[in-house]
């Protein structure tokens, strides 16, 4: 039972984060996605390098990331962005700067969809 209730907690996050990236791409003009579907996409891929790569970054930048207060935290999340953005066909980024906003304004967007829907988060 438990299992199937993840797999669409899973699914939800899914949806929710092509909502918050088509949003995202809506007020950004230096952001382009083809469709839904690209978004659920990146949206999947920008999960799993949060989850994988950066882990390894953070660990790799402890010193600057520390040196800035934890602002460099910013510039690795546009890094995966630009590399989510090389990734996947029908998702670009017009540079780093334009991907640095895509990152804030999309965890604010996320944040605001997960209150507004009363995401449980334990």
């Amino acid at each position: 039972m438990s299992n199937s209730k993840d797999a669409v907690n899973i699914l939800i996050q899914l949806v929710l984060g092509g909502i918050a990236i088509l949003i995202t791409q809506y007020i950004l003009p230096g952001v382009v996605v083809e469709s839904f579907v690209t978004a659920i996409v990146v949206a999947a891929l920008i999960a799993i390098l949060n989850l994988t790569v950066k882990p390894l970054l953070i660990l790799l930048t402890i010193p600057i990331t520390v040196f800035t207060l934890g602002l460099f935290l910013l510039v690795i999340n546009a890094l995966l962005i630009m590399l989510a953005a090389e990734i996947v066909p029908g998702f670009s980024v017009g540079g780093f700067w334009w991907a640095l906003l895509f990152g804030l304004i999309l965890g604010l967007i996320n944040s605001l969809l997960g209150v507004s829907l009363g995401e449980n988060r334990r």
